[in-house]
């Protein structure tokens, strides 16, 4: 088990002491959605973490449109709900997993080594007739020493850098569609385009069916970059991302970082140039 459970596996282990389960679920289009969903039905025992409210900051002028969140506060969020670093964690969302994935993130980012997501997500959990229940789980009482991996995370300073200089390391990974990635449309940042010199390679192509891939298969994703290249991976604002972090982990690359303000941030720099050219390699 690395990275990923299936449900069959939560099916088995939900009730164990040790396991704590996170809900993600969230739609951009409608921030309310995903905690009224929680309310009305979620996997048993699962606490419920908002994008907006919990695994972001305030926006500001830059940072991007999901800043991370101040540390301290989802610490005392993470200890509210029982969760310390003997717990193995399981989060989920409605099946894509770009905010389970950012929630593996954070938790990752702070010292957290057992996250995983689910595959599949709610929509797999509900398919195939597992239990679920409207109760809320009691917050509970614990500690957490956090740990930051601040190898994980790219500042904005680092990426400006590699555009300046033009260096071909870190290698810059696009994590959007590709109509976006390419400048075609653009519904929520101030100019369409990518940062130059990124390649392109969408989140959801490391998924099938809400499952990702295995390590294999996303070897072949990102067969024409070196495994031991530095990579820099960001999207629209740092979540769509974190699935193509977790893939890159997957497929045996160990120098990956997050750009957590993502393009977003980068056009909120007005004199920053962006590209529509494919930059792919």
């Amino acid at each position: 088990m690395k990275y990923v459970v299936d449900k069959k596996w939560l099916l088995e282990h939900m009730q164990d002491e040790d396991v704590v389960i996170v809900d993600c679920r969230f739609d951009l289009a409608n921030p309310a959605i995903g905690e009224k969903l929680y309310q009305e039905s979620h996997i048993e025992g699962a606490y419920y973490f908002d994008l907006h409210k919990q695994l972001s900051a305030p926006v500001s002028t830059h940072g991007g449109r999901h800043p991370l969140p101040d540390m301290k506060d989802f610490q005392s969020k993470i200890e509210a709900s029982g969760i310390n670093p003997s717990k193995t964690v399981i989060a989920y969302d409605s099946g894509i997993s770009q905010y389970a994935s950012r929630f593996w993130w954070l938790l990752s980012y702070i010292g957290h080594e057992k996250i995983y997501i689910l595959n599949e997500g709610f929509n797999g959990w509900i398919e195939a007739g597992y239990p679920v229940t409207q109760e809320i789980p009691k917050r509970q009482g614990t500690s957490y020493e956090i740990k930051l991996q601040e190898d994980m995370l790219a500042s904005y300073t680092e990426v400006k850098d590699i555009v300046d200089n033009k260096k071909k390391l870190p290698i810059l990974i696009d994590s959007r569609a590709q109509e976006r990635y390419l400048g075609k449309v653009e519904p929520l940042d101030r100019v369409a385009g990518h940062i130059p010199g990124a390649i392109n390679k969408f989140f959801e192509e490391g998924l099938s069916k809400g499952i990702f891939k295995n390590s294999e298969e996303q070897k072949k994703r990102f067969a024409e970059l070196n495994t031991e290249d530095p990579i820099i991976v960001y999207c629209g604002s740092g979540v769509t991302a974190t699935p193509n972090y977790i893939a890159l982990k997957m497929a045996g690359f160990q120098n990956v970082k997050l750009y957590a303000g993502s393009y977003s941030d980068w056009v909120s720099y007005e004199e920053n140039p962006v590209e529509k050219e494919d930059s792919s390699i």
